[in-house]
């Protein structure tokens, strides 16, 4: 009754004090000429010549490629096609980006922290009860996959869930088959769903189950950010999808980004390919059905990976980050906020790797500047399942989105060729 009595009351507080208008007025991205912001149009091309290239070696059926700077749109092509059966494919095009989703969660959980609703370092317990005194799996018998466990020696934190060292476990994608299999039989839905399910329900059953490790004891890539779409669920009284759309995606002018689209929006989504006796096929249906986004119940909204968006969308929501939290007179969030979220969340847990994680990216640090090809100091970075990925330069303004819709490994060397291209086109 307590929780209830809180929604209900944030319910009412919430569409009021979310978003409020800025002193700073960052317009909306249009189209430019490269030159106009420092950026070469003959050095672009090269990104034409390595697309083509990959399309006619079949790495890819095809690809969505786009490059601001300052605000500015100075490339945004299509090449190849949607679907087997060679439809043409648009810069509109609608994408599955999985864990691109996380980000979006991520910031939806700081524009409720910005309004004093809760600390970082609360206990999840605190506002999922289900969540309390979490225990650690200890034995596993891989006969019939029972197990025993030990107490954790902590509780799981909102800053553990957002940072990947609660010690959950991520399902099918999890690299223990102990934890693959325990969360199968349990019945979690790791990612999409075309089942009529709801994250509650799901998030409930997950609680109940063992942890990898001590929270805040290592990192982790897991089921973290599905749990903070729900927790959005209770600090907000909304469901989570329509707070995204109220707080977020209607403020930045994100029309095409959903968890399920809208009939009129639907024939614009593109298949998931894979390779299959030479030739590029509809994925099958799996553990999961890959047109979740149009069928099926459409009642699970996955924080962790279940959006769908357009390069356009989701370079819009990176802009906003460029700018400080703001985006058309909009602050979603503040300049120190966002200052934070982009801090090193996890010690030393990427040592070497030349890059940190914060409250929402991965973030690149002095010596994966230096390395070459991955941007200035501070770019955020990330990619989804289905083989999309993106980052973002402060230093330079700059951002590269890159949408394809593939499943296993064909050879596909776009993304680190892609990263190489655009920052070799700054020519000022």
């Amino acid at each position: 009754m307590h929780h209830l009595l809180t929604a209900l009351v944030l319910f009412i507080i919430i569409p009021v004090l979310a978003q409020t208008k800025s002193s700073q007025y960052s317009p909306p991205l249009t189209e430019a000429k490269p030159a106009s912001v420092g950026m070469s149009a003959e050095r672009l091309a090269r990104i034409d010549a390595m697309a083509k290239d990959a399309i006619e070696d079949d790495k890819i059926p095809g690809l969505v490629a786009l490059v601001a700077r300052n605000g500015k749109i100075v490339y945004h092509k299509a090449f190849g096609v949607a679907d087997p059966s060679g439809s043409k494919l648009q810069k509109d095009a609608i994408f599955r980006i999985a864990s691109q989703t996380k980000a979006v969660t991520a910031t939806a959980v700081m524009i409720l922290w910005e309004e004093g609703l809760f600390r970082l370092d609360d206990p999840i317990s605190k506002y999922i009860p289900e969540f309390k005194a979490p225990q650690i799996l200890d034995r596993f018998r891989y006969a019939d996959t029972t197990y025993t466990t030990k107490p954790a020696d902590k509780e799981i934190t909102i800053r553990h869930l957002l940072t990947h060292t609660s010690g959950l476990g991520y399902g099918f994608i999890d690299g223990d088959e102990r934890f693959k299999m325990i969360y199968q039989k349990a019945g979690i839905i790791d990612a999409f769903t075309t089942n009529d399910i709801t994250i509650e329900e799901n998030i409930k059953k997950l609680a109940k189950l063992p942890l990898h490790f001590n929270p805040g004891e290592k990192y982790s890539y897991a089921e973290g950010l599905d749990v903070l779409g729900y927790f959005v669920e209770i600090i907000s009284g909304q469901p989570f999808d329509e707070f995204l759309r109220e707080h977020l995606f209607e403020p930045l002018g994100m029309n095409d980004t959903w968890f399920y689209l809208p009939n009129n929006k639907a024939d614009r989504l593109v298949a998931v390919q894979y390779r299959n006796d030479g030739k590029w096929a509809s994925f099958p249906v799996t553990g999961y059905d890959p047109d979740y986004p149009v069928k099926g119940a459409k009642s699970f909204f996955s924080g962790g990976a279940g959006l769908s968006s357009t390069a356009k969308d989701y370079a819009t929501f990176l802009q906003m980050y460029l700018n400080g939290g703001e985006l058309n007179g909009v602050r979603i969030l503040s300049r120190t906020t966002v200052q934070s979220i982009m801090g090193n969340q996890i010690k030393d847990f990427w040592e070497g790797s030349g890059r940190h994680y914060g409250l929402a990216f991965g973030v690149l640090d002095q010596e994966g500047q230096d390395q070459g090809g991955r941007g200035s100091v501070g770019t955020f970075d990330w990619g989804g399942y289905f083989n999309t990925q993106y980052f973002a330069d402060p230093q330079e303004g700059l951002i590269g989105i890159l949408m394809k819709q593939t499943q296993g490994s064909n050879g596909d060397d776009t993304d680190w060729k892609f990263r190489i291209l655009v920052n070799q086109a700054v020519d000022d």
